[in-house]
Order: structure tokens, then sequence, then C-alpha cells
């Protein structure tokens, strides 16, 4: 069964086969450029061989179109994933920026609601900061250290720890030290710091 075609079909038919003619008629067989060579004074038997030229050079042409977008497509893909890494860490760091300590205090090991001024090394307390931070990023884990200084500003303890996934925008933590009965009396300091910044501190008589 013959198929029917519509007007805009023929059409588009038509401009098919007379654009398939005028390329065939533009084409010549091998013994017409032969002749033409020949005419030109070159030798038609290294016909073959530009043709094998010819294509060589017209498949390295492909190759390297394919190679320079595939090139371009692994700089976008590159750029984009720089772009979204950045911009991560830029968020994250935002996040941590916006980390404060609410409230701090230094308690024994019974935890209280009092803030210890003194503390005794007579009995070698175990001393802990406790300390509340606000606007902590829910879903992170945030690396906390403390340091413990002596009256001569001498650190004697470091610590340092991260805490479980942050469940909560107010977010209590602590950090703890011995203080033991040969420690320099005097007034000593307890620092909290977050990623390496410093968010809180407390002083305390030690007797």
């Amino acid at each position: 069964m013959t198929p029917r075609l519509t007007q805009e079909e023929l059409a588009q038919i038509v401009t098919e086969v007379e654009s398939l003619q005028t390329r065939r008629e533009a084409e010549l067989d091998q013994q017409q450029v032969k002749e033409i060579l020949q005419e030109m004074n070159l030798p038609p038997e290294l016909l073959d061989e530009a043709i094998v030229q010819l294509n060589r050079r017209q498949a390295l042409s492909v190759q390297q179109r394919q190679n320079r977008w595939i090139t371009s497509g692994v700089v976008a893909f590159l750029a984009v994933v720089s772009a979204s890494t950045i911009f991560v860490m830029q968020q994250q760091n935002s996040a941590l920026a916006r980390v404060s300590a609410q409230q701090d205090r230094i308690t024994l090991a019974q935890n209280n609601s009092s803030n210890l001024n003194t503390i005794s090394r007579q009995s070698n307390p175990e001393v802990f900061y406790r300390v509340t931070l606000k606007d902590a990023p829910l879903g992170k884990k945030l690396a906390l250290s403390c340091n413990w200084l002596d009256p001569n500003g001498q650190i004697v303890k470091q610590n340092s720890y991260q805490t479980r996934g942050i469940n909560t925008s107010v977010w209590n933590t602590q950090c703890r030290h011995t203080i033991n009965s040969d420690a320099t009396v005097g007034k000593w300091q307890v620092q909290m710091f977050l990623e390496g910044r410093q968010i809180s501190d407390e002083t305390f008589q030690v007797n």
C-alpha cells in the first residue's frame, strides 16, 4: 500500500531530493579527478594515497572536536564541583561563626547551678568547665578544645574532643581538669575554643 503524503510532507521531500541532486552533481568520480590532475600536470597515481591522507585528516579533525567537547565538559564539571564545595564550606563556616557561649561556669563533679570561684587543691578536685552554646548547627559535630592556664599563664592542660551530633541549637558541653595538691596557688583561667576560635573563658582561684 502506497503511503499517502500531505502537501507539507511532499514539499519537504522535494526539497530533500533537490539537495541530494545538488550534492551528487557536485561530486566527482575517481576518473574525473584523475583527468583533472593530469590537466594540472599532477601524478594521478598518487590519488589513492591522497584520499587516504584526506580521510585521516578529516577523522583527526572530528576526534579533535570531540576531545575539545570532552575537555570543555570536564572543565565545566570541575568548575561546578569547585563552586559547590566552596559554597558548602562557606555555609559551614558561616554556621560555625554564629556559635557562641550563652552561659559558662566552674563546678566540681556534682553539677549544680552555682559557679565556683575558689578551688581547694588539697582534695585533688576534678574541676569542670561547663558551657552552654547557642546557635549550635543542627546535625553537625563540633570540634571543641579547652586550655587550662595557671597563674603564670602556662597551659598545664589541654582538652580536645568532638561533640556528638547536635540535635538542639542550645547545647551543653564541658571539659575537665584535676587540680593536684601541688598545683600553683593563685588565679587560674580556662578557655574554650571552637575550631580554634575562642568562644568563652572563666577564671577561678586555687588555694
